[in-house]
């Protein structure tokens, strides 16, 4: 007995397609003065990226130099990110680039390497073990909202008992 195949729309693109059309040249992607200045949206990923991981600076800087083998402090991680450098005179400071994959490893977020990705017109793409993680949560999230749910239900039925 065979198997029927599953067929899907014919007009879906499939992951190939969809990336032959996305390093296609666009005119918003000739080379204007200034737009590989990248330095605000990738300060605010920084920023963002600190915000959401769970560790505090210090611990990222930790994570830092553990995963570059050299010292990283916290108050570095505060000069890549701080607005206030060139509102006071004194000149900003940026991330060195080569510190930038041990902040994403240690943050847990690859969103400063993927703005840097789009400048040069690369794509970022997470490996296999980042996706199990990222589906991981998912999961614990619909689990959450879930549990939530029951709750909310019990609560309603009670209510309504009454």
């Amino acid at each position: 007995m065979s198997k029927s195949k599953h067929r899907f729309d014919d007009g879906q693109l499939n992951i190939f397609d969809l990336l032959k059309d996305l390093t296609k040249p666009r005119p918003e992607d000739q080379p204007t003065q200034g737009r590989f200045r990248i330095i605000n949206p990738l300060k605010n990923s920084l920023r963002s990226a600190i915000k959401a991981s769970p560790l505090s600076r210090h611990q990222i800087a930790g994570e830092i130099s553990h995963l570059l083998g050299e010292s990283v402090s916290k108050e570095m991680l505060d000069s890549w990110t701080r607005e206030s450098d060139e509102l006071n005179g004194r000149p900003g400071r940026h991330v060195p680039a080569e510190y930038l994959p041990a902040f994403c490893k240690a943050t847990g977020d690859n969103e400063p390497l993927m703005i840097m990705g789009r400048a040069a017109g690369v794509f970022v793409l997470p490996g296999p073990e980042a996706l199990r993680a990222e589906i991981q949560r998912i999961d614990e999230e619909i689990n959450k909202s879930k549990a939530q749910k029951r709750k909310r239900l019990l609560f309603l039925r009670e209510m309504e008992a009454q």
